[in-house]
This record gives structure tokens, sequence and C-alpha cells, in this order.
């Protein structure tokens, strides 16, 4: 920063998981102005309307999918640069940049929407229970018991852990600003488009590509930072957490999924993933861990406990990493 006091990124990306977690998305915030991955969202969905029509050939919807990856990462890098240079000259610029960080963090979100789940399986039973998770899963709700849906609950806590807490904290502590608009652009872009769908197979190929490339690192973090979060969780379990890690998380569709879901799956003693049913299809999934696959609300509350230790085990590498390299 150019004014006033100018902390370590690594310091304002621990007062920025600080903020993320205390929180949240601040909902007040965002009543009134669009939510920065909306933003993004909408771009995607122009460049999709616009370069995307199933009159092209497959090759010239895969150059064009090429084509809008390059467009919006590269405004995202520049707009990240020229956020960072802006702020350099705002008095308090690097609270303003803890604040966006933590935008775009989504350490308390996930929790509450998972604990939805939890809490829905209690009171509503089974059809409200398929209502909550029906919101960050995308496999058919209707296709679930009620043990599936805890089950799926966990999976996306652990598998959006990576994605929206670790990845977002590491690209920004490597390249500032520009990697976390960049990374939450390419992620956004994956969510939106990088499906193996007939509309999407060839113009989200890249799309999915990048998000995979991006995630390598993160995602074998995340699986790390979750069996060490085992150490210090109750009713958790750390080596085979990390067996099962080793064991299982190439068996899954994903490059990067399978780390932190087998992760958990060991630390938890459950089996995760498996066959899943998206949109009428069924994904005949190999399981990852040798637990059961009978999930119950006490497994989320579980799995809930073991999140929250992650996520502060997460914020204590990064309040290290500060003091090793202020000691410099």
């Amino acid at each position: 920063m150019l004014l006033g006091f100018s902390p370590d990124p690594l310091l304002i990306l621990l007062l920025a998981l600080v903020i993320d977690l205390a929180f949240g998305d601040m909902p007040l915030v965002f009543r009134y102005l669009p939510h920065p991955v909306a933003i993004v969202g909408n771009a995607i969905a122009f460049l999709d309307r616009r370069l995307n029509r199933a009159t092209r050939s497959d090759h010239a919807r895969r150059i064009r999918g090429i084509v809008a990856v390059v467009l919006l990462i590269v405004a995202a890098a520049a707009l990240g640069w020229a956020v960072k240079k802006y702020l350099g000259f705002v008095k308090f610029g690097w609270a303003l940049e803890a604040l966006i960080v933590a935008i775009l963090l989504a350490q308390k979100s996930l929790f509450e929407h998972v604990a939805a789940v939890a809490e829905a399986l209690k009171v509503d039973g089974l059809a409200g229970a398929r209502l909550a998770v029906a919101k960050i899963v995308g496999r058919d709700p209707e296709s679930l018991d009620e043990h599936s849906v805890a089950r799926a609950a966990i999976e996306s806590l652990f598998e959006n852990f990576s994605d929206g807490v670790v990845a977002p904290a590491f690209w920004y502590a490597l390249l500032g600003l520009p990697g976390i608009f960049v990374y939450k652009t390419a992620n956004t872009l994956d969510s939106m488009i990088g499906h193996k769908t007939p509309r999407y197979l060839d113009f989200g190929r890249a799309a999915a590509r990048l998000d995979d490339l991006l995630n390598l690192v993160p995602a074998r973090l995340s699986g790390l930072l979750i069996a060490g979060a085992a150490l210090v969780t109750r009713g958790t379990r750390t080596v085979p957490a990390l067996r099962t890690m080793l064991r299982d998380a190439r068996k899954h569709r994903s490059p990067n999924a399978g780390w932190p879901e087998a992760a958990a799956a060991g630390a938890l003693d459950l089996a995760l993933a498996g066959p899943r049913r998206y949109h009428g299809h069924v994904v005949d999934d190999p399981w990852l861990g040798d637990g059961r696959a009978r999930a119950t609300p006490a497994d989320i509350a579980r799995a809930l406990r073991l999140y929250l230790a992650a996520c502060a085990l997460q914020a204590t590498l990064v309040l290290a990493a500060y003091i090793a390299v202020a000691r410099l």
C-alpha cells in the first residue's frame, strides 16, 4: 500500500478469514449491491448465449469456449490488478482489501447451508431435508432417502471446503487480488458451463480443465487440513483420514474432489460418494472409505465440527506463515 499502514498480504488474508467466519455472505450489503460472483455469472451467461449456439460445429463451440475463458480470465486478472492499485491510494485500503477477500470466501455460508440440512432432517423430515440439500448439491433430491441426504450434505461440505475456502485463500496468498479474482472466475465458469452435457461438452471443456488445474494443489491441501483437524475433533480419526485419502482419492471421477471427500470419509468412518442420480441418470461411482453409508444427522454434526477445526487450522497456518515471513 502507498498510504499509511500496509500489512503483509498474509495478515490481510487472516483478517479476511476472521471476517468471513463471523459475518458470512453479508446479505444486508448484497440486498442492495450485486455480488461479485453474480456479476461474473451474468458475464458468463452473456457469452454462453452469444457464442454457444447449437447450429455451430463441435469444433467451433470448443474454440469459442476457449475464447470465453480467456476473455473472462484476462478481465478478472486486470480487474484484480486495478483494484489493488486503487486501494494503494485509499486510506485504510488494506481493510477494504480484507473485506473484498472475505466476500470471496465461503466459510460461514457453507456451514450454515449444511447445518440447515441437519436441522431439516430433525424438524421437517425427509421432504424438508430434500429441499434444504437441493440448495447445495446437483443430484436429484427426490431420489434421496434420509441417509442419502445426510451423506450428500457431508460430501458437499468437504468438496466445497476445497473450492470455496482453501482454494480462494491459496490463490490470494500466492498472487493477491488478481489471483483470487481469477480463481473465483474460473470456478464460476466451471459451475455454470463445465458440464458433460450435450450443450456444454465442447463449449465448457476449457472451463472445466482450467478449474481442475487451479484446484490441483488446494484440493490436496484440503485433504491434509481435514486429516490434521481430526487430531483435535471429537469423534474423528486422523490416521484413517490419511490412509483413506491416499488410497481412495483417485477413485473419484473428479481429479480433485476425491481428496477432501476421501479424507473426510476416513476421519468420520463413513462411506462417501458411490452411485448417485443426476438429472435422471445414475452415476455409478465407487465408494470412498470403508465405513457406514447410512449417514445420520449426528454424522453431519460431527462433519461440521471437523470442518470448523479445518478452517481454524488453515487460519493457524496462515498466521504461522506470516510470522515466519516476518522473521526473514
